[in-house]
């Protein structure tokens, strides 16, 4: 086992103007599950391939321990490789698969024996040893893909995207299984994901990486309820933070009015804090964050375009309209969480006000969070 640590790192593809990693400066402790999230292109899978050595470094260094293996072969830096598409080899038996690259290496049988048998009874798949994978389902090759990683005891794991073949219910469970399995074994997980979800519920750490930027890294818990920018804000959250942006002087704007030193939304005075921003800023609310209008307070006025019922909550997707205390623009998007006992009908009209406790502010231009 062993600590890794990228130490502005870089990746850039030919003929690209922009780096697909751009000079990532992250420290993974020893027997850490560090996830690695992001939309589409934002170089995750490509950072975790530096690490692999399936990808050049062309800037700065990667550490594994206190070995730097920027320019080590892949097969000598003591990873395992978890791949998104199980890359089992179909003429060999789940045992032989499982022991293929200590057989490569020239172990001993008895002891190819032994620690393929010990990674099975930890995955349950004993029973399994001498069947070949077009005879099992989609989340057995996924298991035996982990057991292939898990004979080797390596000093770090390294998984891209492993479940994303796994039907929904499968995925659940499947990552509950290896969250455990790691926190068991204790061996340094470097895992890549789209699904912000498997990413909040899986890693000790998260992160965020957007157009090849580490933009946080931190824990659920403190990406959820303090992200450092509008990006972390807008990506972390199922269903996503509501983001309005208000211009700091001048009409309002998106259902908000500013008032001296406050933002008002929704007839709720938010206090803007005595720093540094540029004209306009960016007030994030959660879903669950806004809450029903009380008498004699006007709210924000949602026209309910869409209502979704997941039996335990339901959340309204409408649309905000102008109203007399906030003069703007129709048609602002916003998400809100409601009683799912009595979830309103499409076209109706709630009015909501945001919890004042609870709402997050971010430089309107550049994105940054204000302390």
């Amino acid at each position: 086992m062993a600590a890794v640590s990228y130490e502005t790192a870089t990746r850039r593809y030919p003929g690209s103007d922009t780096p697909a990693v751009d000079a990532l400066d992250l420290e993974i402790t020893d027997g850490e599950f560090l996830v690695l999230v992001g939309p589409s292109g934002c170089g995750k899978s490509t950072s975790l391939r530096m690490l692999a050595g399936l990808e050049d470094v062309d800037g700065g260094a990667i550490r594994i321990g206190e070995r730097d293996v920027t320019d080590v072969r892949p097969k000598d830096r003591d990873i395992a490789m978890v791949f998104q598409n199980y890359a089992l080899y179909p003429h060999m038996t789940v045992a032989q698969n499982m022991g293929f690259a200590l057989t490569n290496a020239g172990r001993p049988r008895e002891e190819i024996a032994r620690r393929v048998g010990e990674a099975a009874e930890i995955l349950d798949l004993s029973a399994l040893l001498d069947r070949k994978p077009r005879a099992l389902s989609g989340g057995q090759r996924q298991r035996v893909a982990m057991g292939r990683a898990i004979v080797r005891e390596p000093a770090v794991f390294c998984m891209d995207e492993p479940l994303s073949n796994l039907d929904a219910k499968l995925r659940v469970s499947t990552r509950t299984q290896i969250a455990g399995l790691q926190r068991r074994l204790g061996v340094t997980t470097v895992y890549v994901t789209h699904d912000q979800v498997e990413a909040m519920t899986m890693g000790d750490r998260v992160a965020v990486l957007d157009r090849g930027v580490l933009q946080q890294c931190a824990t659920p818990r403190e990406l959820y309820s303090r992200p450092v920018n509008a990006f972390v804000a807008g990506f972390v959250g199922s269903p996503a933070m509501n983001l309005v942006t208000v211009p700091v002087s001048g009409a309002a704007r998106s259902g908000a009015a500013v008032s001296g030193a406050a933002v008002s939304l929704g007839g709720v005075s938010i206090p803007l804090p005595r720093v540094a921003h540029s004209g306009s800023v960016t007030v994030g609310i959660r879903p669950e964050d806004l809450r029903p209008a009380g008498e004699g307070v006007d709210g924000l006025e949602i026209v309910v375009d869409v209502v979704e019922e997941l039996g335990a909550d339901a959340y309204v997707y409408g649309t905000l309209r102008a109203s007399s205390t906030a003069a703007a623009a129709d048609g602002t998007a916003l998400i809100a969480r409601v009683d799912p006992r009595t979830p309103p009908e499409r076209g109706a009209s709630l009015r909501l006000v945001p919890d004042p406790d609870r709402t997050h502010l971010f430089d309107g231009e550049s994105g940054a969070r204000l302390a």
